[in-house]
């Protein structure tokens, strides 16, 4: 099984940043996709970033439009986490943030959540 441990949520005005880590563990494998998602209140979750690896390199990166030029997902594989700097924040970008991997042998595995408040 995978576990996701998600961390660096938190409050923040407008236009400021924050960044957000998830480390997974367990039996990830050496070909994965991590990611973020996120859903507001009254909202379907919806896609962040996503970013794959195969072996030691990394792989494909896809961002929701809405966050190009603003969010930058990266990874280190030698910690199995996946980072998402988040800059330029919006009132808009409140969600709760939730990491995402999907293993071949596992499957679709969720963290718990962090919550990300920005003020206007």
């Amino acid at each position: 099984q995978v576990q996701l441990v998600e961390s660096g949520g938190g409050l923040v005005q407008a236009g400021g940043s924050l960044r957000l880590s998830c480390a997974a563990s367990g039996s990830i494998g050496s070909i994965n996709t991590m990611g973020w998602y996120r859903q507001a209140p009254g909202n379907e979750r919806e896609l962040v970033a996503t970013i794959r690896t195969i072996g030691s390199s990394i792989g494909r990166t896809i961002y929701a439009d809405s966050m190009k030029g603003r969010f930058t997902i990266s990874r280190d594989n030698a910690k199995n986490t996946v980072y998402l700097q988040m800059n330029s924040l919006k009132p808009e970008d409140t969600a709760v943030y939730y990491c995402w991997m999907r293993t071949p042998r596992w499957g679709e595995t969720w963290g718990q959540g962090t919550q990300v408040t920005v003020s206007s």
